[in-house]
């Protein structure tokens, strides 16, 4: 019987309700909030992977009711969840993998979803703090599924979204609890890979909070920049922009310049949760202090310039390595400016930039 071999892109897509096939496939959906005053951020990933005994059809949330995340049968996969949540004057905070979640989260990204209408979404440590219990609305389209391949048979897909409006509120880990507005990106991702393979990527997001608070923002800005150990030419990334809720143009690889210079204080970086400082977990290369991307096509330009400001380290596993494998969610401000179309796009708010790496042997 001929068995034909799975495409090095996974399944046909772009996210098909596919069985992860392999330990080490894998479903997020990603959450990544500022507060409109630029003093507060929200960070959630929920994820599923997949199980060495045999195919898993799940999706990211909580596992069969009764089962805390983190766990999960060989059927179910591994269901886990992170939150970070940060204030100025409150730090950051963080419950890692074993957060409670709802079982169905709410996403752009299930059907039928019209923009404008509110849903609930709450994260939770099991100790109840941090916590974040907001409301979501989406008011922008999502860009087109993107794919990179790399490895042997690895691949990483994934589909971004900005402007989701939030309101709500955040418990810190002292019990404090603040209202909050939000504006931010959700992103699916599903793939399969190592974490030394994978290599390391450079993403973020900037929203222009100058619109109307119920509203796409005006300007919105997505960078992704992925950078897999081999082979030599499987660096892959992008740069995209919207214009009130709509994507307008696309950067491809070929078009983008990337520079980092500096670095920030490693007193400004709070490893999370902070039992991880006691394991022993080892330093990490030093998080840029600038990133500055230049985009070009055609007469189009759109130049990104983030300043970093504080971090928070989150020290995941590795699946195949004895390294652990770093993301550091960095805040910062960020100025944006260009040409589009023949219309000048500019404006600086703050930003989230996550530097990932590690788990290099």
């Amino acid at each position: 019987m001929f068995t034909p071999t799975l495409s090095r892109l996974g399944p046909p897509g772009p996210f098909p309700h596919a069985p992860l096939a392999h330990p080490l496939d894998r479903k997020w959906l990603h959450y990544a909030f500022l507060s409109r005053c630029g003093r507060q951020a929200l960070i959630a990933n929920l994820s599923v992977l997949g199980s060495s005994t045999g195919a898993v059809f799940a999706d990211p949330g909580a596992p069969a009711a009764g089962r805390r995340s983190g766990t999960g049968t060989a059927a179910e996969g591994q269901h886990m969840a992170i939150l970070l949540v940060y204030e100025e004057g409150h730090g950051w905070s963080a419950t890692q993998f074993n957060a409670e979640q709802p079982e169905v989260p709410w996403s752009a990204f299930r059907l039928p979803h019209p923009r404008g209408e509110a849903g609930a979404f709450r994260v939770a440590a099991r100790s109840a703090a941090p916590a974040a219990d907001v409301l979501l609305t989406r008011t922008s389209r999502p860009c087109t599924s993107q794919c990179a391949p790399f490895g042997e048979d690895e691949h990483l897909r994934w589909q971004s979204e900005p402007g989701v409006l939030g309101t709500g509120t955040l418990r810190h880990g002292d019990g404090t609890v603040t209202e909050t507005d939000l504006l931010g990106y959700h992103e699916r991702v599903r793939g399969r890979w190592s974490w030394p393979t994978l290599g390391g990527w450079v993403f973020g997001f900037v929203n222009d909070p100058s619109g109307p608070a119920d509203a796409a923002p005006p300007s919105a800005v997505v960078f992704t920049l992925i950078q897999p150990a081999y082979p030599a030419d499987a660096a892959n990334g992008s740069v995209m922009l919207w214009r009130d809720g709509r994507m307008i143009r696309h950067f491809p690889r070929r078009n983008l310049r990337v520079a980092v210079s500096g670095s920030l204080d490693r007193g400004r970086v709070a490893t999370v949760p902070p039992l991880a400082d006691l394991l022993g977990t080892p330093p990490m290369a030093a998080v840029p202090g600038r990133l500055l991307i230049t985009a070009r096509l055609g007469d189009d330009r759109l130049v990104l310039d983030f300043r970093s400001r504080t971090a928070g380290r989150i020290a995941n596993p590795s699946e195949t390595s004895l390294h652990p494998f770093s993301v550091h969610e960095t805040l910062g401000p960020c100025t944006v400016e260009g040409r589009i179309g023949g219309r000048r796009i500019g404006f600086r708010t703050e930003g989230i930039v996550e530097f990932a790496g590690g788990a290099h042997d």
